[in-house]
This record gives C-alpha cells, sequence and structure tokens, in this order.
C-alpha cells in the first residue's frame, strides 16, 4: 500500500514538471553540465596522470639510473684556447658501485654519441648506444628480425650493431638490412639485428629529450667496440680554439633485487659519488620517489579537478531550490487544497522531494552519457589519453542525486509548514 502512494507520489511530480517542460529544462542543465565537467575533468587528469605514470615504470621502480651532466664552466676563462673537459661517470665508479652498495642485481653502462650513419647515399642522424646483452632486456626492447648483441660480440669487440625498425626504413627503404654494412665516420659496422623500443612504435623523437631516452633512430653497438673504435673523447672546433669533451660513460642503470634494496642504496650512491665527484657531474634518477611523486601529484589534481566541477554541482543544486522555491509560492493554493482534503505534511514534503529528485537525477544520467563521450571526443580530436573511470561517473552521479536531496529539502519544508487555510485564501 505505502508503495502504491509513493508510485502515485512520483507520477503526480513528473507530471507537474512536465506542466512546465522550457523551466524545468533549464534547471537540469546546472546539473548536467556540473555531472559532465566532473567526469571529463577527471578523465583528462587520469589521462595525463596514467602516461606519466607509465612513463616512470619504464625505467624500473627496482633501478636507480645515473647519467652525466655537464658542469657549469667558465667561458671566459676558456676563450681563445684550447682544452679537454673531462666529466661525468667513469668505469671506476661502475667497480665501486658493484663493490660497495648491497643488493645490487645487475649493472648496465651505457655509452652515448649521436652522429650521422650512412648506407650508400642515405644519411640519417642517430644515437649511437654502446650497452651491454641485457640492455634488451632491462629497457624493454623487442626484437624484430635477427638478434641483439651477445656476450662474444662484447668480448671480441666486433663490428655489428642492430638497428630500429625505423632508423632502418630511413637507410634502407629498398634493401634488406640484415648483414648490411653502414658507415659511422670511418667504421664500418655490420647489421645483425632490427628492434623496436616499446612504446616508441609510433612516435617521432622530440627536441630536447635527454641522452639515454628512448628514441626510435637507436643503433646498438657493442660497448667495448664503442671504446676502441670512437674512442672517449669528442671533438667540437670553432674559430681558433677548438673543445674536446671526455667522457666515459654517459649513463648508468642499476637494478636491485628488490624495491627495500633500492630505499637503502639511494643515500649510499649519493654519497659515494659526491665523495668521487665534486663538481657534481651527474644526477641520480630514482625512478620510485617519482613514481610516488607523480602519485601524490595525480590525488592532488584530482582533488583539485574535482572541486572546481563540484562546483558547477552545487551552482545547479543552488539554481533547483531557487526554481522550487518559486513553485512553492505558484502552488500555494494547490497545496491548501490537498491539506484540507487530508494530506500530511509528510505527503507534501515527498512530493516537492520527488520534484527536486527527479530533476536532479534525470540531469545527472544527462550528465553521465555526455561527460563519458566528452573524453572520447577529446581523445579523438587532440590525441590526449583520457581514462573515464567507474568511481568518477558513480561519484558524479551520487552527487547529483544528493544534490537534489539537499537543495530540496527547505522548498519541501516551506510548502509543508503553510498554514492551511491561508494557504486556501491565497489568489
Amino acid at each position: 500500500m505505502r508503495a502504491r502512494a509513493l508510485i502515485r507520489i512520483v507520477q503526480l511530480g513528473i507530471k507537474s514538471l512536465l506542466l512546465h517542460k522550457m523551466r524545468s529544462g533549464l534547471t537540469m542543465l546546472g546539473i548536467i553540465f556540473g555531472v559532465c565537467s566532473v567526469i571529463a575533468m577527471l578523465a583528462i587528469g587520469e589521462g595525463a596522470s596514467y602516461e606519466a605514470q607509465e612513463a616512470i615504470k619504464k625505467l624500473g621502480s627496482s633501478n636507480i639510473i645515473l647519467r652525466s651532466i655537464k658542469p657549469p664552466q667558465d667561458s671566459k676563462a676558456n676563450a681563445g684556447r684550447s682544452y679537454v673537459n673531462e666529466y661525468g661517470i667513469t668505469y671506476g665508479d661502475v667497480t665501486r658501485l658493484e663493490s660497495t652498495i648491497p643488493g645490487i642485481k645487475r649493472v648496465l653502462p651505457m655509452r652515448i654519441i649521436r652522429d650521422e650513419v650512412r648506407f650508400n647515399t642515405h644519411v640519417q642522424q642517430a644515437q649511437i648506444i654502446g650497452t651491454h646483452p641485457i640492455y634488451a632486456e632491462l629497457n624493454g626492447v623487442d626484437i624484430m628480425r635477427g638478434r641483439f648483441l651477445t656476450e662474444i660480440d662484447e668480448i671480441h669487440h666486433n663490428n655489428v650493431c642492430v638497428l630500429t625498425v625505423s632508423l632502418a626504413e630511413s637507410l634502407f627503404p629498398y634493401q634488406d638490412p640484415l648483414e648490411q654494412e653502414v658507415k659511422i665516420g670511418s667504421d664500418y659496422l655490420t647489421v645483425v639485428g632490427l628492434v623496436r623500443e616499446r612504446g616508441t612504435a609510433d612516435k617521432r623523437p622530440q627536441s630536447g629529450q635527454m641522452e639515454g631516452q628512448p628514441l626510435d633512430s637507436n643503433l646498438y653497438v657493442p660497448l667495448a667496440t664503442t671504446k676502441s673504435r670512437f674512442g672517449e673523447t669528442i671533438f667540437k672546433r670553432s674559430a681558433g680554439s677548438y673543445e674536446a669533451e671526455k667522457v666515459q660513460l654517459h649513463q648508468v642503470t642499476v637494478q636491485f633485487k628488490t624495491v627495500d634494496d633500492v630505499e637503502v642504496a639511494v643515500p649510499m650512491i649519493r654519497t659515494l659519488f659526491k665523495r668521487f665527484h665534486p663538481k657534481t657531474d651527474y644526477e641520480v634518477i630514482v625512478p620510485l620517489e617519482l613514481l610516488r611523486q607523480a602519485e601524490a601529484t595525480k590525488r592532488i589534481f584530482n582533488i583539485v579537478l574535482g572541486s572546481i566541477a563540484a562546483i558547477s554541482l552545487i551552482v545547479g543544486g543552488i539554481g533547483i531550490m531557487n526554481i522550487m522555491l518559486a513553485t512553492v509560492t505558484e502552488r500555494t493554493r494547490e497545496i491548501g487544497i490537498r491539506r484540507a482534503l487530508g494530506a500530511k505534511k509528510q505527503d507534501i514534503i515527498t512530493q516537492f522531494l520527488v520534484e527536486t529528485v527527479v530533476l536532479s537525477v534525470g540531469g545527472g544520467l544527462i550528465g553521465v552519457v555526455v561527460g563519458v563521450a566528452t573524453p572520447m571526443l577529446v581523445s579523438q580530436l587532440t590525441d590526449m589519453r583520457t581514462i573515464v573511470t567507474p568511481m568518477s561517473v558513480l561519484v558524479s552521479f551520487g552527487i547529483s542525486g544528493l544534490v537534489g536531496v539537499v537543495f530540496g529539502i527547505y522548498p519541501a519544508s516551506r510548502a509543508a509548514a503553510l498554514d492551511p487555510i491561508e494557504a486556501l485564501r491565497h489568489e
């Protein structure tokens, strides 16, 4: 019996709203835009955060990355003369790491050179990476054809190389790259494999990227071959002088057995390098710390975006309350008649609450549809990743229903508090 009465009240509420379709539609717009903005803004923030965290995860949460950086120089002191600028990580640093830092699983040194790679008349700028065979496993490389570098190549200083697919397509538009020879400077290297860096299949190198980052134009050479063929000193000539940079290793990736070992090793590595590198010609990158910072930033970002978007819902709720207060004034005589015929205060409150909830829930449903469609449209038009989470949909829709109840209580109470006799006299 009670359920039938409630259904009847809901039907009356919907009928009352349909009598003023335009007003009801405009009132719902605030809720629609509020729900839509909450879902869309959180989806955009979630997508941006996801890409940042994925980039950090590729570095490995159980890794510590050491990079050589060029220390600032006194340009006036070096003007007009020749000199050799020696800086960065050395083979001695690698030996000290392996012998003093506990929990190390393996160490991957890298020597990085940017130079032209030639095959016949085809020339391409590339990043030449001298490294060990474990690079493929540590940095996520898919072998498309042939093989990667081996320990035999390292021991015998073999003149072999492995190309990324993109570089191979540029140098060998018509030939099969395998077993062909490419020229770097005055040295020839035999191509033994084609690989693809994971996550770079559809991305071109961007300006400003740091050495050691995955690019789609890489050429991999045994570290021993890089040292013997290209040396450790890079010469840069200018009018009246020349500059030479001597760097033994550009990057060292230290992989640990567990994440706990990483947290223990970080202060030890920083202390060790500070002792042997007074010029601070290195940087220590801890992906685990970056990942935690990214997660904390994501939480703050979502709270800020959600709060800004929630203001729209509050504004929509105020609009509902305003309209319902006006409705109470318009329907004063109707309320008086219902009270005279035996309706209780609870019935009047329920009727007006039903109308506000119908407005807010209806607007919430439409807002959810528009809010889910908006990030998809943004992704299609801008190539920006967006992620709509079920939690954002549930929270925004739940808040829209709550807004209807909260902002409908006062108008409903005003309607129920009207004196029946005074209401009947109202014109």
